[in-house]
């Protein structure tokens, strides 16, 4: 018999249990006034003195009274935002406003307005109360500082009695990402071993760009633009024709970036990773600018590898690319060298950005330039962080190879140690071609942020919805300012 009432009670004790832990377990407020109901009514009906029973009706009338005035508080509130941009760039910042409206004629006398994220060092938190048909608007600015994608939203309203006894909380809208892409400087010194072409139009292909080389005629399909239609086609054969192009021939450039794990320390800013993102997004900004075909490749979690092609939407994707890479990877440098060297022939230049001193992947290096491939290396010291010596050796076996490498150290200012090779083969030095420039240390890194000012990304921009959750759009006017450094 008690295994049987045991039985019969356990799914009362679960659903009455977690709805007294949810009712009551969050609100101490809440636990207590139920509490001194149930006490005052017991010593009043068992006592038949009155006092405790008007207690008793007190409490239970003020607790009807809460319900009730939490359950208005979220009656007729509706909350509008809108954001400046999704994509920016480590160092800028994203302006959000806010909008929370009263549609009732009952006035909201608090009301606490948070939004999700996890974004680093974005707060938005407000506190404020609403008369009939009232509204209130804040305008904040946040400073996105590290590279990554990450979430902003929902917004969560939140109302209560005066008494805390009772509290009620409103979500709006949805979760947005926002794309913070890495720092891409301006390299005004930087320029790459030229490949070798063998020969004129033996590389000729096909694009949809218009260039000086109209390579032929085709029909015309909706969507092209008059510009490219061929006339004279046009009249003698009695329908539209358009122009078709080809793309000169040109070197293709490859960026290898190594996400291996054991060759990247620290973490947070200071990280090597961070460095080795941002000379390699610096290097495909350059060459991108130029108009010059642009691959990226890289090994983490698995291999990530866009093809080379030109053009701001290019440059977009392989910043996408960038602002999640993560040193998470198993395979080293040499391997992802060794493994993929048959996409690259005479007409290639390869960048490998890494802090490797194995010397497997000098060798790869070495294979590849006897094979006409030409290639350049930027090479961070580990020494500089804190972690193994060799990189000043390494450096100097690969130029002996014949192969442009640049060494950077922790406190380096990029623009100042990423220079090219000058004519007669020899390698520039940073404080010799960039005098004009901070070399490294202090005053690079106070010159840092007006550099990036000037780097501007030649990128299509990304309209963004003025309005973001229920409608219409963000307010016009401002009462009220958050800045977030």
């Amino acid at each position: 018999m008690r295994g049987v009432g045991r039985a019969l009670v356990s799914p009362f004790r679960v659903v009455f249990g977690g709805a007294w832990r949810a009712t009551f377990g969050t609100r101490r407020s809440l636990s207590i006034v139920v509490t001194l109901t149930i006490v005052a009514f017991a010593v009043g009906f068992a006592s038949n003195y009155w006092l405790p029973q008007r207690l008793g009706y007190t409490l239970l009338f003020g607790i009807a009274l809460a319900g009730a005035w939490t359950w208005s508080s979220g009656q007729g509130v509706r909350v509008r935002m809108s954001r400046s941009r999704d994509r920016v760039q480590a160092g800028e910042s994203i302006i959000e406003r806010f909008e929370v409206i009263n549609d009732s004629p009952i006035p909201k006398l608090w009301l606490e307005v948070e939004e999700d994220s996890d974004l680093p060092g974005h707060t938005a938190q407000f506190i404020t109360s609403l008369g009939r048909s009232g509204h209130r608007n804040w305008r904040l600015q946040t400073m996105c500082r590290r590279r990554g994608v990450y979430n902003l939203g929902p917004i969560t309203v939140r109302s209560s009695d005066p008494f805390d006894i009772f509290g009620r909380e409103l979500r709006f809208g949805h979760r947005r990402g926002l794309v913070v892409y890495p720092q891409a400087l301006e390299l005004p010194r930087y320029s790459a071993p030229p490949a070798n072409l063998p020969g004129e139009g033996r590389f000729r292909r096909r694009t949809h760009y218009v260039t000086p080389n109209a390579s032929g005629i085709r029909d015309y399909e909706p969507g092209d633009s008059v510009n490219r239609i061929h006339w004279k086609s046009s009249l003698r054969t009695g329908s539209l024709k358009v122009k078709t192009f080809e793309l000169d021939p040109a070197s293709h450039l490859w960026v290898i970036l190594d996400l291996s794990s054991q060759d990247h320390l620290g973490s947070g800013d200071d990280a090597t990773i961070e460095k080795a993102v941002t000379v390699a997004a610096s290097v495909v900004r350059l060459f991108i600018n130029q108009n010059r075909s642009v691959g990226l490749m890289m090994f983490g979690d698995r291999l990530d590898v866009i093809e080379p092609d030109r053009g701001s939407q290019h440059f977009g994707r392989m910043l996408e690319a960038l602002a999640v890479a993560q040193p998470v990877g198993i395979v080293p440098v040499a391997s992802i060298l060794y493994q993929q060297s048959r996409r690259w022939g005479r007409h290639t230049t390869v960048i490998v950005v890494t802090a490797s001193t194995d010397p497997r992947w000098q060798g790869a290096i070495r294979t590849l330039t006897q094979r006409g491939v030409k290639a350049a290396v930027a090479l961070l010291d580990l020494e500089s962080w804190g972690g193994r010596s060799g990189a000043a050796a390494t450096a100097v076996e690969l130029r002996a190879l014949g192969v442009q490498v640049n060494l950077i150290r922790k406190d380096d200012f990029i623009p100042a140690v990423m220079v090219g090779q000058i004519p007669g083969g020899a390698t520039a030095s940073g404080a010799a071609a960039l005098a004009d420039m901070p070399a490294n240390g202090a005053n690079g890194t106070n010159r840092m942020a007006a550099a990036t000012a000037q780097a501007s990304m030649e990128m299509e921009e990304v309209p963004s919805e003025a309005d973001w959750t229920i409608e219409g759009a963000s307010a016009e006017t401002e009462s009220e300012e958050t800045t977030v450094p």
